[in-house]
């Protein structure tokens, strides 16, 4: 045990580990808030949705050798734009909302392969395409402009959130009452799919495209097992997430095991626990 605690200090001398480490809890914090009214709403899969979409973008800016800070500027415009098109779609009575997510996920999806097939730029694209979809190393590559960006968006994100809580707490519940009150109930689910698009980008280099939405879930329904009121399932969500990421990234970076399987294979080891205790409670 000593060991392992001496390695961990060693490891934390080096600035690429502390990034990987701020980011991820940043990241984790976000996407947990977001989750909460994501899950309550039945958009949990829109995060799915828009994940395959910057997929896609991320082909698009490999494809024309964009660095990393100008794929990041054209990727999070796409996914927001995605984003707000899903929402118009699931009220356009001609297309349902899940078929509208199905279409778009999956046509992205499709045309990122293939542009990355038709335009190689290495000699290993199943590794390129395996890295973006399940995550890879480069949460520990970050530049410092890669870390502060993340930072700045996360706190617009957190802020945001903070300030509208009780008309997305109103949104998040009862629809209708809040538009009824005077809320502007599709102005507030428009707000919601931008930021949770805005996290998917940010995410994507921690977990992978096709992961992400284990970041928006687990740390919610975990929650839920427990806890009823909507404000002791956020801040358990929060709390479960930041716990549950930065184990993640310390197992991860001490067995050399993927990152974001690591991270979502943890969240599941969370979430049946939680179930666990819910279970023995109601025995008792």
């Amino acid at each position: 045990m000593t060991a392992v605690i001496d390695q961990l200090i060693k490891y934390f001398q080096y600035p690429f580990v502390r990034n990987a480490l701020v980011v991820g809890i940043l990241i984790a914090l976000c996407s947990s808030l977001l989750g909460v009214s994501l899950v309550l709403k039945r958009f949990s899969f829109i995060g799915d949705g828009l994940s395959h979409v910057a997929f896609g973008a991320i082909a698009i800016a490999t494809t024309l050798e964009l660095g990393k800070d100008i794929q990041l500027i054209l990727v999070l415009p796409v996914t927001v734009i995605a984003a707000i098109l899903l929402l118009r779609s699931g009220q356009n009575a001609k297309i349902k909302g899940d078929a509208a997510l199905a279409m778009i996920s999956v046509g992205a999806l499709a045309l990122g392969y293939l542009i990355m097939n038709l335009f190689p730029k290495s000699s290993n694209i199943a590794g390129d395409v395996c890295a973006t979809l399940f995550g890879s190393t480069s949460i520990l590559t970050l530049k410092t402009t890669e870390v502060w960006l993340c930072i700045i968006l996360s706190v617009v994100v957190i802020t945001i959130f903070l300030l509208f809580f009780h008309k997305i707490f109103a949104v998040t519940f009862d629809e209708d009452f809040a538009v009824a009150t005077g809320i502007a109930a599709a102005r507030y689910n428009l707000l919601l799919s931008v930021i949770i698009a805005v996290i998917i980008v940010l995410a994507i280099n921690l977990v992978g495209s096709l992961l992400i939405s284990a970041l928006v879930i687990f740390p919610a329904l975990s929650a839920m097992r427990l806890f009823k009121s909507f404000k002791a399932v956020m801040i358990c969500a929060v709390i479960f997430s930041i716990v549950c990421t930065g184990a993640g990234l310390i197992v991860s970076i001490l067995a050399g095991t993927p990152v974001g399987s690591t991270i979502v294979t943890i969240d599941m080891v969370g979430f049946a626990l939680f179930s666990l205790i819910k279970m023995m409670s109601g025995r008792r």
